[in-house]
């Protein structure tokens, strides 16, 4: 009885979703072209990072060659795109990923992505509202901030006179009418503020270029003791000089930092239902995306390190402060105006999915129904809108901006890596005929008459994929990620293995060997030949180059962010196994 129990409660947890069209009540206008993405992916992209992280981590962590960092974060981002992009093609309904992982990991799989991109949508909101007001107060030299904190400090805690701005609660107010927009006009409002980003970083690169200056790519010691500072040392707080002055590691580590820079391209994905021709349009809008996104990062970087010595930036100075380094203050107003503008419509790409992902998991029984009713009409769009603003204010009361940074990248990765996983699983599994479930694939395949045999599992006798086959490639690749996970954190000793432990050079090559042999019969099993208009190539090694990269970083977390992500995943367990695990629709 035990383990009929047991069995039962485990099905709930892996029970799949039809891979078939929905029936919404609600028809969006399909009005999204392929330009309005690219627009959007590089809106929700390009903004906190290349304007902070770009001096931060020149000035501590790789200097002139924070281009080679952001280039290598970009490529990383890239594999996740590519998943992001076949995800898009085989299931063209808004929250890809959260459908995704649906109709291939399962119920379980699908609520912890979807509950994962809420907190990521609300931190990235509120991580942007911050930078905004920073931004602005810095304008007239910290006198708004100055004046609001003698006004009101004596009355309250001073977290609240750092945090709560005036002028954030107007931005609050005026997003909120943008948000009750038709899509065309949202659509519009969103080109024109990518238009005065592109031109203004288009200037900064210009600029770069005419007021830069090669020799700060190939700094030397003397230099650092002709400024006054002549208290360096070889890879020391300064560096050795030249274009790597902090050695390969300090490109790994700002490699590592630069990845924030590159989260919000799949909120793409989430426009599924609003775009025009979503199975050409999404990856199209995906890729292009990104690598303007790649391209923008490496010019501002290199326009940076050309016109600023890196040792002169200072941590936490914004792209603007540059232009007072080389007496342009005109130009400092004007780039603090694109500044502005870039975070602002940054801040409205993260403020509508949230709304959406809620709907999504509402619609499917997995949250409370009352938040379906989010989208059934303009008033209680608002009403949702301001409980979600609500929350990012109060998150970034209790966490802090650093906490908040970390804390979204660590759901970013888990949830990059789930559709990685997921494009795997996809790709081999046989056909299902007419949204038909795994039932009826089933017995259109007869499984009963396959029979699992160590022949079958290197040479299997379909040239398509067979219910046993796709049963092999779930086990496997739910192996390799264990796999994964474990050479990730043997990894992160890697002081050990330079120092030539025999014992973690042995495990490390007992986990290679190990991860080779199962991707070798992963390699061996039949793929579908569902015609797609883009499908990840090079499988199964992109995708599991993805998640191994995903991991890695991961990994390199602190303990105080896992155990804030680990409050926010027990929060969400007990709402699925206490509401949604009992009234799911799958």
């Amino acid at each position: 009885m035990l383990c009929q129990e047991l069995h039962i409660f485990g099905n709930k947890l892996v029970r799949r979703r039809p891979l078939k069209k929905d029936v919404t009540d609600i028809a969006p206008d399909r009005s999204l072209s392929t330009m309005d993405l690219v627009a959007l992916g590089v809106d929700n992209t390009v903004g906190v990072g290349v304007y902070i992280l770009a001096g931060e981590v020149a000035n501590s962590q790789a200097g002139p060659s924070t281009m080679i960092c952001f280039l290598v974060a970009g490529l990383t981002s890239v594999l996740a795109g590519l998943c992001y992009s076949e995800i898009s093609a085989r299931v063209p309904q808004s929250g890809s990923a959260y459908l995704c992982t649906y109709v291939t990991i399962g119920e379980l799989g699908a609520f912890i992505t979807g509950w994962n991109l809420i907190l990521f949508f609300v931190a990235g909101t509120t991580i942007v509202a911050c930078a905004w007001s920073l931004a602005f107060n810095n304008l007239p030299g910290n006198q708004i901030s100055q004046a609001l904190h003698e006004s009101i400090s004596p009355h309250v805690p001073r977290v609240f006179a750092e945090y709560l701005d005036f002028f954030v609660v107007g931005l609050v107010l005026l997003l909120i009418g943008l948000l009750t927009l038709r899509i065309t006009e949202f659509s519009l409002a969103t080109k024109a503020f990518t238009l005065v980003k592109v031109l203004v970083l288009s200037f900064i690169i210009m600029s770069g270029f005419i007021k830069g200056d090669l020799h700060n790519w190939k700094l030397t010691e003397e230099d650092y003791i002709k400024a006054g500072l002549n208290d360096t040392s070889s890879l020391g707080p300064l560096g050795s000089g030249g274009f790597v002055p902090f050695g390969f590691q300090g490109i790994l580590r700002g490699a590592a930092t630069c990845f924030y820079a590159f989260i919000g391209f799949d909120n793409i994905v989430t426009r599924v239902e609003e775009a025009q021709n979503p199975k050409c349009s999404i990856p199209r809008g995906t890729v292009i995306s990104l690598l303007i996104c790649i391209s923008v990062y490496f010019g501002v970087s290199a326009a940076l390190t050309l016109m600023v010595p890196y040792y002169q930036l200072r941590a936490g100075s914004t792209l603007p402060e540059v232009f007072l380094h080389i007496g342009w203050a005109p130009a400092y107003y004007a780039v603090a105006f694109g500044f502005l503008c870039s975070l602002s419509v940054s801040l409205l790409g993260f403020m509508v999915p949230i709304c959406h992902q809620v709907y999504m998991m509402a619609k499917d029984g997995l949250l409370f129904p009352v938040l379906a009713r989010i989208h059934t009409g303009t008033y209680t769009r608002m009403v949702a809108t301001v409980i979600f603003g609500i929350i990012a204010a109060i998150m970034i009361v209790f966490f802090g901006l650093t906490h908040l940074v970390d804390l979204r990248s660590i759901v970013t990765l888990l949830n990059y890596s789930l559709v990685a996983f997921s494009v795997l699983i996809l790709r081999y599994q046989p056909e299902r005929k007419n949204g038909g479930n795994e039932a009826q694939v089933q017995q259109e395949n007869g499984p009963e008459a396959e029979q699992l045999t160590l022949r079958r599992i290197f040479f299997p006798d379909s040239s398509t994929p067979t219910p046993l086959s796709g049963l092999i490639v779930s086990v496997c690749s739910s192996l390799l990620a264990l796999l994964l996970t474990l050479l990730c954190l043997v990894l992160a000793q890697w002081p050990g293995l330079l120092s030539g432990d025999p014992w973690w050079i042995t495990v490390v090559v007992l986990l290679l060997v190990l991860i080779t042999g199962i991707t070798g019969v992963i390699w061996r099993q039949p793929q579908s030949s569902t015609p797609l208009y883009f499908k990840v190539p090079g499988l199964p090694l992109l995708p599991l180059l993805s998640i191994f990269l995903n991991f890695y970083l991961m990994m390199q977390m602190p303990a105080g962010t896992w155990a804030q992500f680990g409050v926010w995943m027990l929060i969400g367990f007990a709402i699925y196994f206490g509401y949604g695990m009992q009234h799911s629709l799958a």
